[in-house]
């Protein structure tokens, strides 16, 4: 029911059988208002690399600027956010229903400056207990909060943090075809103007990527660039079913992808791509031996 029609449907009831709140009645009209202003969203995979790029200025943290610029210029301003970052890992699937969104500081061995770092976005419980309603794997919870998949990537793309942002858990224990089943279960938050990311890292080895991150290292591994070259390839033809099959590669994915964690949430961003969309390599690089920072957009 449009909001027109709805409208009309109040009018003929009695009185005495309106029973709410205004404040209830424009939390109901709200969200398809953003909607209808906002459009389709598209959809996004961030390589989100170390948690230091929520301080610095580089090439990378430009471009998510960038990229949020173009959102509000394209007047694309997001009802809500959904993240599915590598950092949140659990049995089942769950979905952040909390009204209010800590900042976790889920990592060790930086300056006190990043664990000073706070992104006061709020929670967005009407829409993660819609999503929760389009997937039976989805369970809600008020556990979690944004970690640093999320938030410092989201300080540079919406740095007022003032769009309602919440997370979906990867379940680390199901194959990788469940996770992009799951994820086309989501398409239609997208309508409804909630842009959703999956943040992870396409090629995410640090065993061999901190001893060239100490001496200052960046010239990446061939094997790096080989696999990051092959999931681009296979993005662009949408042989989505190669990317969830990895292994068969053989060593370069085998060296790219040591856990699947930060490989997942690409997954999920593909997995929302109805299949005519466009998309875009928003920036390309493999840094410090083993880490690829390939971002994209769907639509």
């Amino acid at each position: 029911m449009n909001r027109i029609d709805f409208l009309k449907s109040l009018a003929m009831l009695p009185l005495a059988t309106i029973n709410m709140k205004l404040q209830d009645f424009q939390t109901m009209i709200e969200p398809s208002i953003g909607a209808a202003k906002a459009g389709k969203m598209p959809a996004l995979f961030v390589g989100h690399g170390s948690p230091m790029n929520a301080l610095e200025d580089n090439d990378f943290t430009r471009s998510l600027k960038i990229l949020g610029a173009e959102f509000k210029k394209d007047g694309k301003i997001p009802s809500a956010i959904l993240v599915v970052s590598a950092h949140w890992l659990t049995r089942g699937s769950f979905v952040n229903v909390s009204e209010k969104q800590k900042t976790i500081h889920d990592f060790g061995g930086f300056p006190q400056a990043l664990f000073d770092m706070e992104y006061p976005a709020p929670g967005s419980p009407a829409t993660a207990k819609e999503a929760a309603l389009l997937s039976h794997l989805l369970h809600e919870t008020n556990e979690w909060g944004l970690d640093h998949g999320a938030w410092t990537i989201l300080h540079h793309l919406f740095p007022e943090a003032d769009v309602p942002v919440f997370q979906v858990s990867i379940d680390y224990y199901q194959p990788m075809q469940y996770h992009l089943d799951l994820a086309k279960e989501l398409r239609s938050l997208r309508e409804k103007g909630v842009l959703i990311i999956g943040s992870g890292n396409i090629v995410h080895n640090l065993r061999m990527s901190i001893p060239k991150l100490q001496i200052g290292d960046n010239k990446p591994y061939d094997w790096a660039i080989e696999f990051d070259t092959w999931v681009a390839g296979k993005i662009a033809s949408g042989d989505y079913a190669a990317l969830a099959n990895y292994e068969e590669i053989g060593t370069a994915g085998k060296l790219a992808v040591p856990t699947t964690d930060h490989y997942i949430p690409m997954l999920y961003t593909l997995g929302l791509a109805d299949g005519k969309e466009e998309i875009k390599q928003v920036y390309e690089s493999v840094e410090y031996g083993g880490m690829s920072m390939r971002t994209f957009q769907v639509g």
